[in-house]
């Protein structure tokens, strides 16, 4: 039987291209997905190429009448909310702190931060009436360690994680588990075309060779780490934090031994 027959989730940023494996892989599973995005032509061309048990609706992360909006139109089209994956986020242009302008910053914290805390404190009410469910803060490397030039990012990612952390504390009890995942290089749109106003992509500053896995990683590897998050294989799992980077944040890796 499909892990998630029955149960229904929401993925934001789901048109993206980490977003979008995550809702078709749900789908696949059997979940009710509701795709909560701000493109609404890409939203309702997903849904419709999944057709049934699959729902868009326009959601703005930073807004939290938007969060409102979202979670009933998953209660309404399907019963219940259990799952919620905090996929949207932006990415800053690359710029040492002091050239790095103040809205810059509180934009890239009002998506990524922000945008996560009003997901959690409009899902908890819905989960805890589901009897229970699970919530993914996608996250990234950057929010294990420092990157020159992407301070705003950094910032959002780490603060992620504390909030992770309190919130795991704080919904346990309520049997919703709260985890996050932190990719390194995957090969998207987000890592392979500049963010707004930059001139250089993301993938411009790092290259896969020194990795332990020498290539980016693809989509499908952190849908597959997500799906066991969310399922009841993880019943035991909750603030904690899943790097998925290829050995990334280890370090050059030695090359392999010739015979």
């Amino acid at each position: 039987m499909p892990r998630f027959d029955n149960q229904t989730v929401l993925v934001t940023g789901g048109t993206g291209g980490q977003g979008s494996s995550h809702v078709r892989a749900f789908h696949a599973e059997g979940a009710n997905v509701v795709i909560g995005d701000i493109d609404p032509e890409r939203g309702a061309a997903l849904a419709d190429e999944l057709g049934t048990r699959a729902r868009f609706t326009r959601l703005d992360v930073t807004d939290e009448s938007s969060w409102s909006a979202a979670v009933l139109a998953a209660e309404s089209a399907f019963g219940a909310l259990n799952v919620l994956v905090n996929n949207a986020g932006v990415q800053n242009p690359p710029a040492p702190i002091e050239n790095t302008d103040q809205a810059t910053w509180a934009r890239i914290l009002d998506v990524n931060l922000t945008g996560t805390f009003l997901g959690i404190k409009a899902a908890a009410p819905a989960l805890r009436r589901a009897a229970g469910g699970a919530i993914v803060n996608i996250a990234s490397t950057m929010g294990l360690g420092g990157t020159a030039h992407y301070a705003p990012y950094v910032a959002s990612k780490w603060a992620v994680r504390g909030l992770t952390q309190t919130a795991a504390l704080e919904l346990g009890r309520d049997r919703i588990r709260v985890n996050t995942i932190h990719p390194g290089v995957i090969a998207t749109p987000f890592i392979h075309e500049p963010a707004a106003g930059a001139v250089a992509a993301i993938a411009d500053f790092y290259s896969p060779e020194p990795f332990a896995v020498p290539r980016l990683g693809e989509p499908a590897e952190v849908t597959r780490l997500l799906l066991f998050l969310t399922s009841s294989d993880a019943s035991f799992i909750t603030g904690s934090e899943y790097v998925i980077d290829g050995g990334l944040l280890l370090g050059p890796a030695l090359q392999a031994e010739t015979a």
